[in-house]
Protein backbone atom coordinates (compact mmCIF):
# COMPACT_ATOMS: atom_id res chain seq x y z
CA UNK A 1 0.00 0.00 0.00
CA UNK A 2 1.39 3.39 -0.94
CA UNK A 3 1.58 6.37 1.40
CA UNK A 4 -1.44 8.16 -0.02
CA UNK A 5 -3.68 5.13 0.31
CA UNK A 6 -2.49 4.51 3.87
CA UNK A 7 -3.31 8.09 4.79
CA UNK A 8 -6.78 7.71 3.30
CA UNK A 9 -7.40 4.64 5.46
CA UNK A 10 -6.21 6.46 8.59
CA UNK A 11 -8.25 9.54 7.76
CA UNK A 12 -11.42 7.52 7.25
CA UNK A 13 -10.98 5.51 10.44
CA UNK A 14 -10.31 8.60 12.55
CA UNK A 15 -13.22 10.58 11.12
CA UNK A 16 -15.62 7.70 11.75
CA UNK A 17 -14.30 6.87 15.22
CA UNK A 18 -16.45 7.65 18.25
CA UNK A 19 -13.40 8.22 20.46
CA UNK A 20 -9.64 8.79 20.11
CA UNK A 21 -7.68 5.90 18.60
CA UNK A 22 -4.23 4.84 19.73
CA UNK A 23 -1.39 3.95 17.39
CA UNK A 24 -1.82 0.35 18.48
CA UNK A 25 -5.46 0.39 17.39
CA UNK A 26 -4.63 2.14 14.12
CA UNK A 27 -2.00 -0.48 13.27
CA UNK A 28 -4.74 -3.11 13.21
CA UNK A 29 -6.15 -1.34 10.16
CA UNK A 30 -3.12 -2.64 8.27
CA UNK A 31 -2.90 -6.00 10.04
CA UNK A 32 0.24 -4.70 11.77
CA UNK A 33 1.89 -4.45 8.37
CA UNK A 34 2.98 -0.87 9.11
CA UNK A 35 5.40 -0.16 11.95
CA UNK A 36 4.58 2.21 14.79
CA UNK A 37 7.20 4.79 13.72
CA UNK A 38 5.98 4.78 10.14
CA UNK A 39 2.39 5.15 11.34
CA UNK A 40 3.31 8.16 13.46
CA UNK A 41 4.97 9.77 10.47
CA UNK A 42 1.80 9.22 8.44
CA UNK A 43 -0.28 10.76 11.21
CA UNK A 44 2.00 13.79 11.31
CA UNK A 45 1.66 14.17 7.55
CA UNK A 46 -2.10 13.83 7.80
CA UNK A 47 -2.16 16.45 10.53
CA UNK A 48 -0.28 18.86 8.29
CA UNK A 49 -2.66 18.09 5.42
CA UNK A 50 -5.53 19.43 7.55
CA UNK A 51 -3.78 22.66 8.58
CA UNK A 52 -5.80 25.77 7.82
CA UNK A 53 -9.10 23.89 7.79
CA UNK A 54 -11.96 23.97 10.28
CA UNK A 55 -11.10 20.52 11.60
CA UNK A 56 -7.71 19.46 12.96
CA UNK A 57 -6.05 16.13 13.74
CA UNK A 58 -4.52 16.13 17.21
CA UNK A 59 -3.04 13.72 19.72
CA UNK A 60 -4.69 13.74 23.14
CA UNK A 61 -4.11 11.55 26.17
CA UNK A 62 -6.22 8.66 24.86
CA UNK A 63 -4.94 8.71 21.28
CA UNK A 64 -5.51 10.57 18.01
CA UNK A 65 -8.75 12.26 16.98
CA UNK A 66 -10.24 14.81 14.62
CA UNK A 67 -11.82 17.80 16.34
CA UNK A 68 -13.15 21.21 15.45
CA UNK A 69 -10.81 24.12 15.99
CA UNK A 70 -11.50 26.11 19.19
CA UNK A 71 -12.08 29.37 17.35
CA UNK A 72 -15.07 27.84 15.56
CA UNK A 73 -16.85 26.60 18.69
CA UNK A 74 -19.12 29.64 18.96
CA UNK A 75 -20.56 28.89 15.51
CA UNK A 76 -21.04 25.17 16.13
CA UNK A 77 -22.73 25.87 19.46
CA UNK A 78 -25.52 27.61 17.57
CA UNK A 79 -26.58 24.25 16.13
CA UNK A 80 -27.08 22.76 19.59
CA UNK A 81 -27.42 25.63 22.06
CA UNK A 82 -26.93 24.37 25.58
CA UNK A 83 -26.29 26.09 28.84
CA UNK A 84 -22.56 25.69 29.47
CA UNK A 85 -21.30 24.05 32.63
CA UNK A 86 -20.30 26.43 35.38
CA UNK A 87 -17.47 25.81 37.79
CA UNK A 88 -16.78 27.92 40.86
CA UNK A 89 -13.33 29.23 41.64
CA UNK A 90 -13.21 26.78 44.52
CA UNK A 91 -13.66 23.93 42.05
CA UNK A 92 -11.02 25.37 39.72
CA UNK A 93 -8.55 25.82 42.58
CA UNK A 94 -9.14 22.26 43.79
CA UNK A 95 -8.73 20.89 40.28
CA UNK A 96 -5.55 22.90 39.74
CA UNK A 97 -4.00 21.65 42.98
CA UNK A 98 -4.74 18.05 42.05
CA UNK A 99 -3.47 18.53 38.50
CA UNK A 100 -0.20 20.21 39.46
CA UNK A 101 0.65 18.40 42.70
CA UNK A 102 -0.88 14.95 42.19
CA UNK A 103 -1.25 12.63 43.88
CA UNK A 104 -2.69 14.60 46.80
CA UNK A 105 -5.08 13.96 49.68
CA UNK A 106 -7.94 16.18 50.75
CA UNK A 107 -5.75 17.25 53.64
CA UNK A 108 -3.06 18.42 51.20
CA UNK A 109 -5.63 20.45 49.30
CA UNK A 110 -6.96 22.00 52.49
CA UNK A 111 -3.44 22.94 53.60
CA UNK A 112 -2.91 24.79 50.33
CA UNK A 113 -6.30 26.50 50.08
CA UNK A 114 -6.60 27.21 53.79
CA UNK A 115 -10.23 26.08 53.86
CA UNK A 116 -12.08 22.79 54.19
CA UNK A 117 -12.62 21.00 50.89
CA UNK A 118 -16.32 20.42 50.31
CA UNK A 119 -17.33 16.85 49.56
CA UNK A 120 -19.54 18.27 46.80
CA UNK A 121 -16.49 19.71 45.03
CA UNK A 122 -14.71 16.36 45.06
CA UNK A 123 -17.90 14.59 43.96
CA UNK A 124 -18.43 17.06 41.13
CA UNK A 125 -14.90 16.49 39.79
CA UNK A 126 -15.24 12.72 40.11
CA UNK A 127 -18.60 12.67 38.33
CA UNK A 128 -17.13 14.81 35.56
CA UNK A 129 -14.49 12.10 35.14
CA UNK A 130 -11.61 14.49 35.80
CA UNK A 131 -10.21 13.02 39.02
CA UNK A 132 -10.08 9.59 40.64
CA UNK A 133 -8.66 7.81 43.66
CA UNK A 134 -5.45 6.04 42.65
CA UNK A 135 -4.33 4.74 46.04
CA UNK A 136 -3.98 5.55 49.70
CA UNK A 137 -1.18 7.25 51.56
CA UNK A 138 0.61 5.21 54.19
CA UNK A 139 -0.40 7.55 57.01
CA UNK A 140 -2.88 7.44 59.89
CA UNK A 141 -6.32 6.80 58.42
CA UNK A 142 -4.81 5.92 55.01
CA UNK A 143 -6.29 8.97 53.26
CA UNK A 144 -7.25 8.61 49.61
CA UNK A 145 -4.85 9.97 47.00
CA UNK A 146 -6.41 11.87 44.10
CA UNK A 147 -5.03 12.31 40.60
CA UNK A 148 -6.39 13.51 37.28
CA UNK A 149 -7.58 11.12 34.57
CA UNK A 150 -7.02 10.73 30.86
CA UNK A 151 -10.56 12.06 30.43
CA UNK A 152 -9.42 15.31 32.06
CA UNK A 153 -6.63 15.69 29.50
CA UNK A 154 -8.88 14.66 26.61
CA UNK A 155 -11.54 17.22 27.56
CA UNK A 156 -8.92 19.97 27.68
CA UNK A 157 -7.40 18.84 24.38
CA UNK A 158 -4.07 17.90 25.97
CA UNK A 159 -1.88 14.85 25.44
CA UNK A 160 0.08 14.99 28.68
CA UNK A 161 0.33 16.85 31.99
CA UNK A 162 3.42 18.63 30.69
CA UNK A 163 1.12 20.66 28.43
CA UNK A 164 -0.77 22.19 31.34
CA UNK A 165 -0.36 25.98 31.57
CA UNK A 166 1.98 27.25 34.25
CA UNK A 167 0.71 28.51 37.57
CA UNK A 168 0.73 32.22 38.25
CA UNK A 169 2.89 33.73 40.96
CA UNK A 170 1.89 32.67 44.46
CA UNK A 171 0.68 29.26 43.36
CA UNK A 172 -2.78 30.36 42.23
CA UNK A 173 -4.30 28.55 39.27
CA UNK A 174 -3.36 30.60 36.21
CA UNK A 175 -6.06 32.11 34.02
CA UNK A 176 -4.98 29.77 31.24
CA UNK A 177 -6.55 26.80 33.03
CA UNK A 178 -9.86 28.64 33.14
CA UNK A 179 -9.50 29.46 29.46
CA UNK A 180 -9.00 25.77 28.69
CA UNK A 181 -12.23 25.01 30.52
CA UNK A 182 -14.04 27.70 28.58
CA UNK A 183 -12.65 26.33 25.32
CA UNK A 184 -14.35 22.99 25.99
CA UNK A 185 -17.68 24.59 26.88
CA UNK A 186 -17.41 25.41 30.60
CA UNK A 187 -17.68 28.75 32.35
CA UNK A 188 -15.99 30.01 35.48
CA UNK A 189 -18.18 31.75 38.01
CA UNK A 190 -17.09 35.28 38.75
CA UNK A 191 -17.34 35.09 42.54
CA UNK A 192 -13.93 35.35 44.25
CA UNK A 193 -12.62 32.51 46.44
CA UNK A 194 -13.51 32.60 50.12
CA UNK A 195 -9.85 32.38 51.08
CA UNK A 196 -6.66 33.11 49.13
CA UNK A 197 -4.81 30.14 47.75
CA UNK A 198 -1.51 29.48 49.47
CA UNK A 199 1.77 28.55 47.86
CA UNK A 200 2.10 25.09 46.44
CA UNK A 201 3.66 22.70 48.97
CA UNK A 202 7.07 21.14 48.77
CA UNK A 203 7.19 17.73 47.07
CA UNK A 204 5.74 14.88 49.09
CA UNK A 205 8.27 13.10 51.35
CA UNK A 206 10.00 10.09 49.87
CA UNK A 207 8.44 7.73 52.42
CA UNK A 208 4.96 8.43 51.04
CA UNK A 209 3.67 5.24 49.44
CA UNK A 210 0.49 4.22 47.72
CA UNK A 211 -0.80 1.58 45.37
CA UNK A 212 -1.36 2.71 41.81
CA UNK A 213 -0.44 1.93 38.24
CA UNK A 214 2.34 4.12 36.80
CA UNK A 215 1.60 6.62 34.09
CA UNK A 216 2.81 5.59 30.67
CA UNK A 217 5.75 7.65 29.42
CA UNK A 218 5.39 9.33 26.03
CA UNK A 219 7.43 7.69 23.28
CA UNK A 220 10.00 9.62 21.35
CA UNK A 221 7.81 10.12 18.35
CA UNK A 222 7.91 13.08 15.98
CA UNK A 223 4.73 14.35 17.61
CA UNK A 224 6.07 15.43 21.05
CA UNK A 225 2.78 15.06 22.89
CA UNK A 226 1.69 11.62 21.70
CA UNK A 227 0.74 9.15 24.45
CA UNK A 228 2.37 5.74 24.67
CA UNK A 229 0.34 3.58 22.27
CA UNK A 230 1.65 0.24 23.52
CA UNK A 231 0.62 0.73 27.12
CA UNK A 232 -2.79 -0.14 28.56
CA UNK A 233 -2.04 1.65 31.83
CA UNK A 234 -4.36 4.48 32.73
CA UNK A 235 -2.96 7.84 33.71
CA UNK A 236 -1.48 7.86 37.14
CA UNK A 237 1.14 10.28 38.47
CA UNK A 238 3.29 9.18 41.38
CA UNK A 239 4.44 11.40 44.23
CA UNK A 240 7.64 13.35 43.67
CA UNK A 241 10.73 11.54 44.90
Amino acid sequence: MNTQDAKRVLETALICAQQPLTVRELRTLFDDGIGADTLRSLLDELSRDWEGRGVELVAVASGWRFQSRPELREYLDRLHPEKPRRYSRAVLETLAIIAYRQPVTRGDIEDIRGVVVSSEIVKQLEERGWIEVIGHREAPGRPALYATTRQFLDDLGLASLEQLPTLSAGGEPGPELGQLLQAQGSLLEESPPAEPVGDLPDPAPSNTSFSSAPMASPEGASHPAEPDPESEATQKVQADA
